[in-house]
């Protein structure tokens, strides 16, 4: 069952379409297609589903190093225990094979949007650009230097990319970002075939500020002073409320269309071994965070129930219990029944469910074939600058505003999921004013902003993104794993390896790049910006 799971994530990576109305047309033989009767706006369509339903490929190792989840099936001994388990050490080249084919597709689209009518395209065009950006930031931000001025140029001769430095490419991010938004103009034809916002220009404009509001601040650490030029550009631009978030609805009815990580997470072994952290659930149950009894549940007794996809299970807060990371079900030293205060199994004989206790993501929430994917949130911008003023930076409003916006944004969007997590606006405000920002020291309001960040992105199933704000703020103060076998040293892995291919097809290129690493191609090892 395993293997062909596997399969199907790789497919549907491979071949994602776009929603059920667009199928039919991007799924058309392409012999029957020229230049001149293709609709670029299908790539479109095509670059954004591949981009966000990413489902393994941020499960394996995302997941459960940031403690969001855990797992005792050994599928998540990478993540989770920073184990290079057999052939699944692919999925660390993923989101650079993947992220390149969205950029061709993005490209691709470009050409043909150009040669057809450059200004009746003009706002596909620009929203390719920022789409381009949205890709390789995620690209360099988990490998470090990478093909970008020469990046999916086969056509134009370009066969082996000279990779870029970091820093050249955060350069040429903020200007291509701030040339492409400029250029859009809710005056011209709107995109057709948009998954995040159905073509609505001025919602693309906010879009682009808001992207390169997280592009200037992954410079905190690095360059404070490009940080804070590029970070006040944009601060009055950016999303305004949780409407403006960027998601992506998935089609159950198709495979190909169908959202990855909830298909990854029916899996029979998965279902049954993967929960959410104790890290999370105590944070959230430390702070009586509302959030406890909309996204966890508790399965019913035994393991017949616990494998019953259908049967809802306890949401009450009271009982909600996060599983630690690095545990396992081998019945040794780390076996799961011998972590601090195991609270025992469900069920008895051959119906004893080992972490029948302990919470799994709310199956009606979080496990939808036709889920939806968030992509960047009001939220993430509001804790962004809050951070940008606590740090001193012209920014309208206060920090605590700002912070308030992010933790009440982030609570509102769980609705956005789906509706059983809406919660209450009384509890919201109650909760809110209960947490304010403390402002008592640069450093407690920087960990109490990003340790909001990392729940939000936690809670909305957006975990590369929530390694990649942890990496830059540092917070929060996760402790790491030490399982026997790891290849970190017990550390958390800061990077993912390049393309395992690359050496073959690109080998000098990526020799030159290698050799500017720290410590060379390992997890181990930082990005120019993680200092």
């Amino acid at each position: 069952m395993r293997k062909w799971c596997v399969l199907g994530i790789f497919f549907l990576a491979l071949m994602g379409s776009c929603s059920k109305a667009k199928l039919d047309e991007i799924n058309t033989d392409p012999t029957k297609l020229t230049e001149s009767n293709y609709d670029p706006n299908s790539l479109l369509a095509q670059a954004q589903l591949k981009y966000a339903n990413l489902g393994y490929y941020q499960l394996l190792y995302q997941s459960t190093m940031m403690q969001l989840l855990a797992s005792t099936y050994y599928y998540y001994n990478n993540g989770d225990k920073y184990i290079n388990v057999g052939s699944f050490t692919d999925y660390q080249g993923r989101i650079f094979d993947e992220g390149y084919k969205d950029a061709s597709s993005i490209r691709e689209m470009q050409r043909l949007a150009r040669l057809k009518d450059p200004v009746a395209y003009k706002n596909l065009i620009a929203i390719g650009d920022i789409m381009f950006v949205l890709v390789l930031q995620r690209i360099t931000d988990t490998y470090g230097d990478v093909p970008y001025t020469e990046a999916v140029k086969a056509m134009q001769g370009v066969k082996y990319p000279v990779y870029d430095r970091q820093e050249d490419i955060y350069n040429q991010m903020l200007n291509d970002l701030d040339a492409a938004t400029a250029q859009l103009d809710i005056e011209k034809p709107r995109p057709t075939a948009d998954l995040f916002y159905k073509g609505d220009v001025a919602k693309w404009k906010k879009f682009g500020y808001s992207l390169m509001l997280r592009v200037a601040m992954r410079l905190t650490k690095v360059d404070p002073d490009k940080a804070r030029h590029w970070t006040e550009k944009v601060a009055d631009k950016t999303f305004t409320d949780i409407n403006d978030n960027a998601i992506l609805l998935t089609d159950a009815s198709s495979f190909n269309s169908q959202n990855g990580t909830s298909l990854a997470l029916r899996t029979f072994s998965d279902y049954l071994e993967v929960r959410w952290s104790k890290t999370l659930i105590d944070q959230l149950r430390n702070t009586n965070d509302p959030r406890l009894s909309v996204i966890g549940e508790v399965p019913k007794d035994g393991l017949t129930k616990n494998s019953d996809q259908n049967l809802n299970g306890n949401t009450d807060a009271a009982v909600q219990l996060g599983m630690p990371n690095g545990f396992d079900l081998q019945g040794g030293a780390t076996d799961i029944s011998h972590s601090p205060n195991y609270p025992g199994g469900t069920g008895s004989g051959s119906d004893f469910a080992p972490l029948g206790k302990y919470s799994r993501p709310r199956t009606a929430v979080y496990l939808k074939l036709g889920g939806p994917i968030f992509i960047l949130s009001y939220a993430e911008t509001e804790f962004l600058l809050a951070e940008a003023k606590v740090r001193g930076w012209n920014i309208n409003g206060t920090a605590k505003l700002h912070y308030t916006n992010g933790l009440t944004g982030a609570i509102q969007s769980l609705a956005q999921l789906d509706p059983s997590a809406t919660v209450d606006a009384n509890k919201i405000t109650a909760f809110v004013s209960q947490n304010p920002l403390d402002e008592s020291s640069m450093q407690n309001a920087l960990a109490s902003i990003n340790t909001q960040y990392w729940v939000a992105t936690g809670t909305n199933f957006n975990f590369i993104e929530a390694w990649l704000n942890w990496k830059r703020s540092d917070y929060p103060k996760l402790i790491p794993i030490n399982y026997k076998g790891n290849v970190t040293n017990g550390t958390i892995p800061r990077r993912m390896i390049y393309l395992s291919t690359e050496v073959l097809n690109n080998p000098q290129n990526y020799k030159d790049a290698v050799a500017r690493i720290a410590g060379g191609d390992v997890l181990t090892a930082r990005v120019w910006w993680d200092k």
